[in-house]
């Protein structure tokens, strides 16, 4: 399953927004455009699913109103819609409506392609098809978030639990820092946490088989590198560790003496050799030495999960090959209301032109994006 399409009205910058995504996606754009703000929109609608709103914005240090637009002071509620799509191509299509004073939604429904839940008027209403039995009752509980992070799997058709199953599995790394990452930890309950923090653990839980996998793919950046372990401490306490080998011996360091890049990359790696459905990286390429992007990029686009990646730099674009980057790379802005908005970046009728004869990476260095915002303007019929 895969998430195909979103659309957002309210939340922060993104006013009646649309993404489509592909398998791998890469968000490019100058600062402030709203890139980070689109990952932290998909992570909310996985939040939504796991019921946590209020932990999550205290992680965000946020409060709930400042999901708002502020340039919309009247508007009062985030509407989005998310389709997903199966290995067959059947859709599931949910949408909602967001209430930050309650912190859930309060209008919610799911087609598949029918309706198979829906939420209104302090009701829910489940259906699915034959044998399943319909539900339809008042809610006389509460709750954070979506009711899919309240009602009982056994109780819900195949296509509510696809879509729950598939936003529990998403994961974002939109906060890492290498603070998080060096953090010794108990357990990671198959999460890096916010910001990697629970990476020690993470590593711990992914099992010997995985963290080979892991170490042999880190070999392949760092040619002294040779093992990474987790060690158990007092008290359940988990601990990295990462060995490298020299002529003169083996040099063992924690995770608290690893310089920040070596820990990313462990992070991106170590997620990717997860079983998560979808994966957010900000800003992929911080603290990564340049010879090792390619091999990142690779892992990326080869990986099992669904990727969603955003980037300054056109190293990245220029290690995809061009159709990949035709699908995948899109171009985020703000129009002249400051709304943040998207469209493929090789659609635009001078970057088609130069991928022609330029690699992707080439034709964004090539590009002045300051003044991208006229022919795009020109493009959508004079309104940027």
């Amino acid at each position: 399953m895969q998430l195909r399409k979103i659309t957002v009205d309210n939340f922060k910058s993104l006013v009646g927004f649309e993404l489509d995504l592909a398998k791998f996606t890469c968000l490019i754009g100058l600062n402030g455009a709203g890139k980070s703000t689109v990952l932290q929109f998909i992570d909310f609608l996985a939040q939504l699913v796991r019921g946590d709103i209020e932990q999550w914005l205290r992680d965000r240090q946020w409060k709930a109103s400042e999901l708002l637009c502020k340039l919309r002071p009247t508007k009062r509620i985030i509407n989005f819609s998310a389709i997903l799509v199966d290995d067959d191509e059947s859709e599931i299509v949910w949408t909602g409506a967001f209430h930050p004073p309650y912190g859930r939604l309060t209008l919610e429904t799911v087609r598949a392609p029918t309706v198979a839940l829906q939420v209104e008027s302090g009701k829910f209403t489940i259906t699915g098809d034959e044998p399943f039995n319909p539900i339809s009752e008042r809610i006389a509980f509460t709750y954070q978030g979506s009711i899919l992070s309240q009602l009982q799997p056994k109780v819900l058709p195949g296509a509510l639990k696809r879509l729950r199953e598939f936003f529990l599995e998403t994961e974002s790394l939109d906060m890492l820092s290498p603070e998080r990452l060096r953090q010794r930890t108990r357990t990671a309950d198959g999460s890096l946490g916010r910001g990697g923090r629970q990476l020690s653990a993470f590593v711990d839980e992914l099992g010997l088989a995985r963290r080979k996998q892991l170490s042999t793919m880190l070999k392949k950046a760092y040619r002294q590198f040779s093992g990474l372990y987790s060690k158990s401490l007092r008290s359940g306490w988990k601990e990295l560790l990462a060995t490298e080998s020299f002529r003169s011996g083996i040099l063992k360091t924690d995770a608290r003496h690893l310089n920040d890049g070596m820990l990313r990359f462990i992070a991106v790696l170590a997620e990717l050799a997860s079983e998560h459905a979808f994966v957010l990286f900000d800003e992929i390429e911080n603290g990564i030495n340049p010879e090792v992007v390619e091999l990142v990029l690779d892992t990326l686009v080869n990986a099992d999960q669904q990727i969603l990646v955003t980037t300054h730099s056109p190293m990245i674009l220029n290690y995809l090959l061009d159709e990949v980057a035709k699908r995948g790379v899109m171009y985020v802005y703000k129009n002249k209301l400051g709304r943040t908005q998207a469209l493929p970046f090789f659609e635009i009728p001078s970057l088609a032109e130069k991928l022609k004869v330029m690699g992707p990476g080439e034709a964004f260095v090539d590009t002045n994006l300051l003044q991208l915002d006229k022919e795009i303007a020109q493009r959508n019929g004079g309104g940027a």
